[in-house]
């Protein structure tokens, strides 16, 4: 049965190695301004899938791509130094979309809010299409009290 807390703190682990090793020991000129947004472990916690993001073109992420993969195997030897597990994890690295994902959602919901002031300005403009209150009332007869409830 897998430990799932146990590969949650080991995933933290390991992006807080590799974050660290990315900031001071891979000195790759390819390697652009890249940040470590998530690691996910599998059940058995014998691969990790390690989720970035590069800030810049798509040359910035090709470059840094090329260079993680450079440097596949210096980081995995640190992370299995530093985690002191038995059998070092394999390290397999992916560009995050958050960044392209947020874009689309931002431009979603500024569509979304012109369409709704559209939809506003319309609503202030429009007039009822018959009376303004379209329910039926009871007539009352004040002259002789023949509504009166009993």
């Amino acid at each position: 049965m897998a430990d799932h807390g146990r590969a949650r703190k080991l995933a933290e682990r390991i992006q807080q190695i590799v974050a660290q090793m990315i900031d001071t020991r891979i000195k790759d000129p390819r390697l652009g301004f890249a940040t470590i947004t998530d690691v996910r472990m599998t059940g058995d916690l014998q691969h990790a899938d390690v989720f970035y993001t590069v800030l810049g073109d798509d040359e910035a992420r090709a470059g840094t791509a090329a260079a993680l993969e450079s440097a596949k195997g210096l980081i995995r030897s640190e992370v299995g130094k530093q985690t002191g597990i038995r059998l070092t994890p394999t390290l397999d690295f992916h560009l995050d979309a958050v960044p392209e994902t947020a874009a689309h959602l931002e431009a979603a919901l500024l569509e979304a809010a012109r369409r709704d002031a559209e939809v506003a300005a319309l609503a202030a403009s429009a007039r009822y299409a018959g009376e303004s209150d379209p329910y039926r009332k009871p007539v009352e007869d004040d002259e002789d009290g023949a509504d009166e409830v009993r």
